[in-house]
């Protein structure tokens, strides 16, 4: 076993915020939240930029063929938001807020393998220490990391999508009724 070294010391040190940004990560995949008015625009640039970001690096390192398994999660991201929009309750308080809840089962499972491939790649940073064989483009470029976050930034993407179709619907009825009762007051 090699002897650690100050990059393992590193990711040891920002083991905590790992692990509190999955905390996080969970409770917002499982509990209610109030719709806000930027998270979903948020979660479209960050997830957006995060792929073209992946795309344009596999591109530079000649491992176009890799993306594939990034399209292979994305798309399949996609079909789960789908299932996930329609299981998710929805409560509106009149002239208030929107609340969503998402479904709690499909969060549980999404988080899951996002932490278990943090897990994995912690273990094997402790086991092996830094670099690895074939260094970070074996980690990077693995399909077992290019699926999962495609999965992952398919999902994402396809639920914000879905959130502001919610928030718009909402508050086209809202104007609607507004109009019907002859104004607010």
């Amino acid at each position: 076993m090699a002897a650690p070294d100050n990059q393992t010391f590193a990711l040891l040190a920002l083991l905590p915020l790992i692990a509190w940004r999955v905390v996080a990560r969970f409770r917002r995949m499982v509990g209610r939240q109030r719709l806000s008015r930027m998270r979903p625009w948020v979660s479209l640039a960050v997830f957006g930029l995060l792929l073209a970001l992946l795309v344009m690096a596999a591109r530079v390192a000649g491992q176009g063929a890799a993306t594939a398994w990034l399209a292979l999660g994305l798309a399949c991201g996609g079909l789960l938001s789908l299932y996930g929009l329609r299981r998710t309750e929805v409560q509106v308080e009149p002239g208030v807020a929107i609340w969503y809840i998402p479904h709690a089962p499909l969060g549980i499972v999404l988080s899951s393998l996002f932490l278990l491939r943090v897990l994995w790649r912690v273990g094997e940073l402790l086991l092996h220490g830094l670099p690895l064989a074939g260094g970070h483009d074996s980690f990077t470029f693995s399909p077992w990391t290019l699926a999962p976050v495609g999965l992952f930034a398919g999902y994402s993407i396809g639920y914000a999508i879905g959130l502001l179709r919610l928030r718009w619907r909402v508050l086209r009825q809202r104007r609607a009724d507004l109009n019907r009762s002859g104004g607010p007051g």
